[in-house]
């Protein structure tokens, strides 16, 4: 089988034996590097920041779900708001469809988590204790002396540590930043249900990062997957660009003062360094392949060869197919405006709820199994249940309720006001009275206020029953 098609059998991790092949990433250096860099570094302060953000009390990000209390961005939500939370989840994929669309796997490269772990922490660590790629090889190839024994288990050490640390601010999400420093405070002995899925975690986070690493991105990741659907030969993606590159008579090492272009020698001299420095082991001039994650090292790599033997950079660039092989700029066509247009209704919907979204969800039911009741003074009396969620981090006082679109009376069970907690769910019983001329129908809707004081925090609808022959 002829070489260049190889890469099409298996993926990069594997060797001939289909065994796992280490990859060895030399380590990446250049522009885009240091963009990254920038960015990883934002986004990681962002991670570890946003559990001990409060803003009006509410922590910014909260996902606990066994309490069912969730906090987006410093706004609380409840389970009577997941519609909101699966429209977000919805706009989520159409944005990530739209920008696979555009530019590929772009995420992969330089938001996601397990890159920017992989990339910006762990591998760096490695890189300051073991060295680069040459003596990463030669020290695993060593016998195991103290060089490598101390080497090894600093790494294994720090890495532990840094493993047990983001399982801690994964805890702060799922619990709450304040119940998070309660545990550390009171010692993991009064806390064992916790700890021990802690952990767990920690180590879940060791294994991917000190072991499966790039594995995650070609094997358990769907999106690799999900690139191969959407990308077509629009999509602006890292490429190496073969008609320069190979030109009629293909590679060739570099020679000094060789005229390329006359010749008809591309412009890769073949110095596999684009091979040597991809975190996923794979050859980015066999064209775009599902191990690539689009992180740009190539990009630095093969522009630092280009300067150095005085070729133009570029070789190896964010560009389409089209572009490549027609030089066609890059248009925002049919497809992309189509995503445009679903995430462009999605976000002003989900922006629609969010503003008549209240604070104070009620829901007010007639007693299941209860008819009317006629009274002593011939008014018609039903019997209600109400539920009141207080979706703040503020308590309401003065809770009471009012009839809006009839007149009638309505009395609580217990107390005509009281105190609805942060957080809180309120549950009772009330009366309504309504006179028999006022009913038209046997059903009839009525509106009921719920006030906090004197302001009106939420409206409820519900059915009141009345004798047959009012209709």
């Amino acid at each position: 089988m002829d070489n260049q098609e190889k890469f099409r059998d298996s993926i990069g991790t594997l060797d001939d034996e289909g065994k796992r092949k280490w990859v060895y990433p030399k380590q990446p250096s250049g522009r885009y590097y240091d963009y990254r860099k920038w960015v990883s570094y934002a986004l990681l302060i962002f991670l570890f920041a946003a559990p001990f953000i409060k803003i009006n009390g509410n922590q910014f990000l909260l996902f606990n779900v066994l309490e069912r209390k969730f906090n987006i961005f410093g706004f609380p939500f409840w389970p009577q708001d997941f519609y909101l939370f699966v429209i977000s989840m919805i706009i989520g994929v159409v944005f990530i469809a739209l920008f696979t669309v555009a530019f590929g796997r772009i995420f992969c490269g330089w938001i996601c988590p397990q890159t920017i772990f992989l990339e910006m922490v762990f591998r760096r660590i490695e890189y300051a204790i073991e060295g680069d790629r040459g003596k990463q090889i030669r020290l695993d190839k060593m016998p195991w002396n103290r060089e490598k024994i101390v080497k090894k288990s600093s790494k294994w050490a720090i890495f532990a540590l840094i493993s047990f640390l983001i399982a801690n601010v994964f805890l702060a999400y799922l619990v709450g930043s304040d119940q998070l420093l309660k545990y550390i405070i009171n010692g993991p002995s009064g806390h064992l249900g916790t700890f021990i899925p802690l952990l767990i975690f920690t180590a879940v986070f060791y294994f991917i990062f000190a072991w499966f690493r790039e594995q995650v991105c070609i094997i358990a990741c769907p999106y690799g997957r999900l690139q191969g659907v959407l990308l077509d030969n629009k999509s602006v993606v890292v490429a190496y660009d073969h008609k320069r590159g190979e030109r009629e008579e293909g590679r060739q090492k570099f020679k000094k003062n060789q005229d390329r272009k006359a010749s008809g020698i591309g412009d890769c001299i073949d110095c596999f360094q684009c091979v040597q420095v991809c975190p996923t082991g794979i050859d980015i001039r066999n064209g775009t392949q599902l191990e690539c994650v689009n992180c740009t090292a190539c990009i630095d790599a093969c522009d630092d060869i280009m300067v150095k033997v005085d070729l133009p950079k570029g070789l190896i660039r964010y560009a389409s197919e089209e572009n490549i092989e027609k030089k066609a700029k890059f248009k925002f066509n049919a497809r992309m405006k189509g995503y445009t247009a679903v995430l462009a209704i999605l976000i002003g919907l989900l922006v629609g709820m969010l503003m008549i979204r209240s604070d104070v969800e009620a829901k007010v039911l007639r007693l299941p199994g209860q008819i009317y009741e006629t009274k002593d003074n011939g008014n018609i009396s039903n019997v209600f249940t109400y539920k009141l969620i207080n979706k703040t981090n503020q308590d309401m006082d003065s809770i009471h309720f009012k009839l809006h679109n009839i007149d009638g009376d309505l009395k609580l069970v217990k107390k005509d006001y009281f105190l609805l907690e942060e957080s809180g769910l309120a549950k009772g019983t009330l009366f309504i009275e309504i006179e028999p001329e006022l009913l038209k129908e046997a059903n009839n809707k009525i509106e009921i206020g719920v006030y906090s004081k004197d302001e009106l925090i939420d409206m409820a609808t519900t059915n009141f029953m009345g004798p047959r022959t009012f209709r």
